[in-house]
């Protein structure tokens, strides 16, 4: 497995859903209510509100960091077969934050979302954005009025999802003693920079209130806090870096897979022992296995890839196929070009083109990312594997016609793809060296068979 993540893009997401409850039903990631970054993740993450819970053993259920509910809850192939597991995946608008970290690229945790909150209805027709905006601006100012408390936080996260930032920071600040969901989103926007002069120590600060608090109001919070506070520990932005209390924090985060604590947290966990040291494949198994179950789509695409290695379970290329696939169609880039991969190597030379054209139709890693609430280290790594594998069905005719101008173009597209991925230290040298040397040859000799003679070595980074 390739251990390398990419750095830390922004570590929490502040784009919070409205509330209008006390209990809560949970959300991915801490950036912003919807948010990408800290496990509230403003896009995907991928995964939905779970609806059972569970302490001490093990439940599947969907992504604990979104919103809504998420439906029948995932199993594993394993848990599918009745085996039982052995327990030894839109970034708010403004600047990207100074402090980018090498690691793993993580979300995140998204504000969590209040029980009683109802999903908001489509516009009236022929309505603008900017009067159903002063529509609702409108309204919160009566409920204000009346002394509605709620209400403010209600209008600040109106200003905040509209990226009015400094508008936002006013409301929070006014009612930040009295609404830990104003504090959570506070401890946000200052270790964003958000509105305000970034200052990851004050969001630290901000986070860790939550997570000392014994007030019910803060209980819905604990988990989001628990793990974006884990993110700033392996970070090390806003306190001194700590990998052993980042696990401490993580775990806590997870709840022992529980689907109504962090799904994000869960799948982190899966990451990190993948790269810890020593690494741990069983515990990275089965907090994938967690996060899978619970909705998480990264998490899935990681599982398809580790029974498809046998790393950290036993190999068992149906459970790979059946994992990979159905990520593959949720969108998971790097469940794609693993697919495409295992096609290629298996002859299926038309399925793996098809699939190819489909992973490389789009360019933009970051958007796919977004998108799909996957870490751009995966969502590129995919991508190059498809484009890499179409490359070679064109240069060689397998599964589609011949064409050395169109196999020439993915081969730069694979190389380009891998170039910015290594940039930002996302896979080894040696894979971008790899990829070079062999568009070198490829425009240099046109050897109809070089392909034959190597192989880009992009196998299992989970």
């Amino acid at each position: 497995m390739d251990p390398v993540f990419p750095p830390c893009r922004r570590l929490w997401d502040t784009k919070a859903w409205l509330w209008s409850g006390a209990c809560c039903r949970r959300s991915p990631g801490l950036r912003d209510s919807n948010g990408d970054n800290w496990d509230n993740g403003r896009h995907p993450p991928p995964g939905g509100g779970r609806r059972f819970t569970r302490r001490g053993g093990r439940r599947h259920g969907r992504d604990s960091g979104s919103p809504t509910p998420a439906g029948p809850r995932r199993r594993c192939p394993e848990e599918a077969a009745g085996r039982t597991r052995d327990p030894a995946g839109r970034q708010p608008r403004g600047k990207e934050p100074a402090h980018r970290r090498g690691g793993m690229e993580l979300r995140s945790e998204r504000l969590p979302r209040a029980c009683g909150a109802r999903p908001a209805r489509g516009p009236p027709e022929n309505c603008s954005h900017a009067a159903l905006f002063a529509k609702a601006e409108e309204l919160l100012e009566k409920r204000i009025a009346r002394g509605d408390t709620l209400a403010r936080f209600l209008k600040g996260q109106l200003y905040y999802e509209e990226g009015l930032y400094e508008e936002a920071l006013i409301q929070f600040e006014k009612i930040k003693d009295t609404d830990f969901q104003a504090m959570y989103q506070l401890g946000v926007m200052h270790y964003d920079g958000l509105g305000t002069t970034e200052n990851p120590e004050k969001g630290v600060e901000y986070m860790k209130k939550i997570l000392s608090s014994d007030s019910p109001k803060a209980r819905h919070l604990k988990f989001a806090a628990a793990y974006n506070l884990g993110r700033a520990y392996y970070e090390g932005c806003g306190v001194r870096r700590s990998t052993e209390e980042a696990e401490r924090l993580w775990l806590i985060a997870a709840d022992h897979g529980n689907p109504k604590a962090s799904v994000k947290a869960q799948s982190t966990l899966g990451l990190f022992y993948c790269v810890s040291v020593p690494k741990d494949l069983k515990k990275a198994f089965f907090w994938h296995s967690e996060a899978c179950g619970n909705g998480n789509l990264e998490s899935q695409g990681a599982l398809g890839v580790m029974y498809l290695h046998g790393q950290g379970v036993s190999q068992n290329t149906k459970a790979a196929v059946e994992c990979l696939r159905e990520a593959a169609e949720r969108g998971n880039t790097y469940a794609q070009g693993h697919l495409v991969e295992y096609y290629y190597n298996r002859k299926f030379y038309s399925t793996a083109v098809a699939l190819a054209k489909r992973a490389t139709e789009n360019d933009d890693i970051a958007m796919l990312a977004k998108i799909t609430g996957c870490l751009p280290t995966y969502v590129a790594k995919g991508a190059a594997m498809a484009a890499f594998y179409l490359a070679r069905c064109l240069q060689l005719g397998r599964g589609t016609q011949q064409d050395q101008a169109a196999a020439e173009k993915y081969y730069s597209k694979t190389q380009s793809v891998l170039k910015e991925v290594r940039t930002r230290r996302w896979v080894s040298q040696r894979v971008l060296r790899h990829a070079f040397w062999i568009l070198v040859l490829l425009l240099t000799f046109n050897w109809q068979l070089i392909l034959e003679e190597f192989s880009v070595s992009l196998n299992c980074s989970i």
